[in-house]
């Protein structure tokens, strides 16, 4: 896979659980009947229900946008795994600025906590995803998946079992 084949899932999936990357990469998906996912879609239903929502854009699929301020955003339900929240806005900055779109920055929004956090794309960010690809396409490269990591979030993942 090219860099700007990729989607933002398979971003925030890569800093989350590389199995996971794997798994869904291959179309092995089971976040459909997931409590967790379920109860992140009707945050992001509910949540901000005066925005355009869902706004998909080649292979990447925006929460929602802010035109007058050049705002993107994703909701998310909590900051456990911000991380990978973080790195999965800045791949849409990213795939944006190499679509021509710059001078836009990233939001992410924690409706139940009530804050949120502005994300930018850096010249070190940029650099970062050089590596962060060729990670990328070694993990999918792979016939088998790689090992489970056991952390205490694992439990929660629709890839648990």
């Amino acid at each position: 896979m090219k860099a700007l084949d990729y989607t933002g899932t398979q971003v925030n999936y890569f800093f989350v659980c590389r199995r996971k990357l794997w798994l869904f990469t291959r179309d092995i998906r089971f976040e459909n009947e997931n409590e967790y996912v379920q109860l992140g879609r009707l945050i992001d239903e509910y949540s901000y229900t005066r925005k355009k929502k869902q706004i998909e854009i080649g292979n990447i699929k925006i929460d929602f946008l802010d035109n007058k301020q050049g705002i993107i955003h994703e909701v998310k339900k909590s900051r456990k795994i911000e991380k990978a929240h973080i790195w999965q806005v800045k791949y849409y900055l990213y795939w944006l600025k190499f679509h021509g779109i710059e001078h836009i920055t990233g939001e992410i929004d924690y409706p139940k906590l009530k804050k949120k956090e502005v994300i930018s794309l850096t010249e070190k960010d940029l650099e970062a995803f050089e590596d962060i690809f060729t990670q990328m396409k070694t993990i999918l490269d792979r016939d088998l998946p790689p090992e489970t990591i056991n952390r205490p979030f694992c439990k929660k993942c629709a890839y648990f079992e």
